[in-house]
């Protein structure tokens, strides 16, 4: 890892909008579509590059949401920022109904964090030509974190990824559409899997696709801050987010934007500077 590079690919910011009950972090605190658009206008004065909008939590333990429900929540918003701001859209769901309905509003990133793996997702994607991010999640929300198991979380996170990337391109998906995510906290202990994965993430980088990186307020910053709740962990999320800009991410998701901004801006100025 040289932090001494002349030549710094920025590392965009993604802002979280989340238009759900019980999210792990800040459910409830949006209703209606003008709270959240009054939240899109502030994450795009602090610098969001993207605005992540969802409305189904996948904290562990979450209980599914009605594809309709869904897509009452995400696209009156989507609709609302789009008519105001051509800022990059990605819709947070597993569902290929509710992206479909995403891009028409507006959209332009179809965040799964089931990597395309549910009924018609990779028809779905291929047909709507949007950016599709292919997250890894041992399980599913509901039961992930119990007792999930790796022999080497690494190699077989970058295995996964690599092989839903290929379905994603068999299926019509371009390549240069596609973005991975390593998955922080799905179906991964909060220290013995979370960060050796965040050590390798040079060998999710080096499959050659863009990556998103979600470590904002995860629970592994709390395990190692005396129990921390979620929003009381900004320094570790902004170390967690500096490492993984250290190895090559493309942009990070986060709730705290203007100062995740700051950070990456004053890191890359610092070595630039070398």
């Amino acid at each position: 890892m040289d932090l001494h590079r002349t030549e710094l690919p920025p590392v965009r910011v993604m802002g979280v909008i989340n238009m759900t009950p019980d999210s792990f972090s800040d459910g409830g605190r949006l209703s209606g579509v003008e709270a959240g658009l009054v939240k899109a206008r502030r994450l795009i004065a602090d610098g969001a590059d993207m605005l992540d909008v969802g409305g189904e939590s996948t904290r562990p333990g979450a209980a599914p949401v009605p594809a309709e429900e869904e897509i009452a929540r995400v696209v009156p918003l989507i609709r609302a920022i789009r008519a105001e701001s051509d800022v990059a859209i990605s819709v947070d769901t597993m569902k290929p109904a509710v992206a479909r309905a995403a891009v028409a509003a507006g959209a332009t990133m179809w965040n799964d964090v089931a990597a395309l793996r549910g009924e018609r997702a990779l028809e779905a994607a291929a047909e709507l030509g949007c950016e599709a991010v292919l997250m890894h999640m041992q399980g599913e929300p509901g039961t992930m974190q119990k007792e999930p198991r790796y022999d080497d979380v690494v190699a077989e996170v970058a295995d996964f990824l690599a092989a839903r990337a290929e379905a994603a391109m068999a299926a019509g998906v371009a390549r240069e559409r596609i973005w991975l995510d390593p998955g922080i906290g799905f179906g991964k202990h909060m220290i013995r899997h979370n960060l050796p994965l965040l050590a390798g993430l040079s060998r999710i980088v080096e499959l050659g696709f863009p990556v998103l990186l979600g470590v904002s307020r995860k629970s592994f910053i709390g395990a190692l801050d005396a129990g921390s709740p979620p929003d009381a962990r900004l320094g570790g999320s902004i170390a967690a987010a500096l490492a993984g800009a250290a190895r090559g991410v493309a942009a990070v998701r986060v709730h705290d934007v203007r100062e995740t901004v700051q950070a990456l801006r004053v890191w890359t100025a610092i070595a630039q500077a070398g």
